[in-house]
Order: C-alpha cells, then sequence, then structure tokens
C-alpha cells in the first residue's frame, strides 16, 4: 500500500471516534450497574439506566458503521 492510498481506509477518524464513544459508553453501563445498592442489582441503577448505556453502545457504532455519507 502507497501512501496515496490513504483514502481507501474503511474507517475514518470521525468513525473511530464514534466507536471509542460506544464502547465507553458499553464500559459506563456496566459501571453504572455494579453501582446499585439494592441486592442482587434490582434496583433503577441495575435494572433501567445501566442497560439503557449498554445499549446505546451497542447501538451507536451500528449506526456510524452503516451510516452512508454523502460524499463517498
Amino acid at each position: 500500500m502507497s501512501p496515496n492510498n490513504k483514502h481507501n481506509l474503511p474507517l475514518n477518524s470521525a468513525d473511530i471516534k464514534i466507536l471509542l464513544i460506544g464502547i465507553l459508553s458499553m464500559i459506563a453501563g456496566f459501571f453504572i450497574m455494579t453501582l446499585d445498592k439494592e441486592p442482587f442489582g434490582f434496583g433503577f441503577l441495575g435494572l433501567t439506566l445501566g442497560p439503557i448505556f449498554v445499549l446505546l453502545g451497542v447501538f451507536i457504532p451500528i449506526f456510524s458503521l452503516f451510516n452512508k455519507r454523502k460524499n463517498d
């Protein structure tokens, strides 16, 4: 691969940033679930808020990978 083929990479810097945001959102969701003080995590943090962050962490990278740009 020559230096001129730099634009043929599958992910650009914006896509990589969005992927990292998704990964950090998943990590934050799992951490939020551990903060629940109810037995077995059956409180608001363990059953509602944490899983929402984890799902966002899954859907944000999927959206970024399949999002078609007008200039591509």
